[in-house]
């Protein structure tokens, strides 16, 4: 049963791992890590990234300006563009190790060592780049909500809540570490080898052999 499960879970463990790889650098370029709503223009949304804030209008759509300096930028904003660019690079890296030690692959079927330990590489790369996500978000919902309840700053002045690309970061450090964690598990569950199974029926026959031969008359 463990030959027959072991290549659904390396296929499964890819494919969520892409999955969050691909989440991972959707997070990267939202615009939506901060809202801010307006309470004397209900009419108008303001949104802030990594990259650039935006404003959405009902009637004039999304108007975006990009951040004249990165210096400029509050500290948990700086830190989150690293580690988001170190967490896609890392999660692209484990997807090209891990894919080339997949038994349904057919190059190098008989180093299966090395494949193993691009895989164990590869899932533990999916981790870094999981954690590397997950972290930025994190921080940058912690200083939100600081921020928010931060009883210096007057009532009148409109706060940052929220936004979606928060999430998409939370579910895609989830699934880069699951997709990890699933090709690992493969690695530690006992194989049997085609050539082992091959070795030990060759020598049954040969003991049923010599038992036959030194039975007869």
């Amino acid at each position: 049963m463990a030959l027959v499960y072991q290549p659904v879970m390396q296929l499964s463990g890819i494919l969520v791992s892409l999955l969050g790889w691909v989440l991972s650098c959707l997070t990267t370029y939202l615009p939506q890590w901060k809202n801010l709503n307006l309470e004397l223009n209900e009419l108008e949304i303001w949104t802030m990234g990594l990259w650039q804030a935006c404003v959405v209008q009902e009637e004039g759509g999304m108007q975006c300006k990009d951040f004249d300096s990165f210096l400029a930028l509050p500290p948990e904003l700086r830190i989150s563009r690293i580690l988001m660019f170190f967490s896609n690079g890392s999660g692209l890296l484990g997807l090209l190790l891990s894919g080339f030690g997949l038994d349904c692959l057919k190059i190098g079927e008989r180093q299966q060592e090395q494949k193993k330990r691009l895989l164990l590489f590869g899932g533990m790369l999916f981790w870094i780049s999981g954690i590397t996500a997950i972290v930025p978000v994190s921080w940058v919902a912690h200083s939100t909500v600081q921020e928010f309840w931060d009883e210096n700053i007057p009532d009148i002045v409109p706060r940052w809540d929220f936004g979606e690309a928060l999430f998409v970061g939370w579910l895609a450090g989830f699934c880069l570490i699951l997709g990890g964690s699933l090709l690992n598990c493969t690695i530690c569950s006992t194989e049997v080898h085609p050539s082992s199974v091959h070795y030990a029926v060759a020598e049954q026959q040969d003991q049923c052999q010599r038992l036959e031969t030194e039975t007869r008359p």
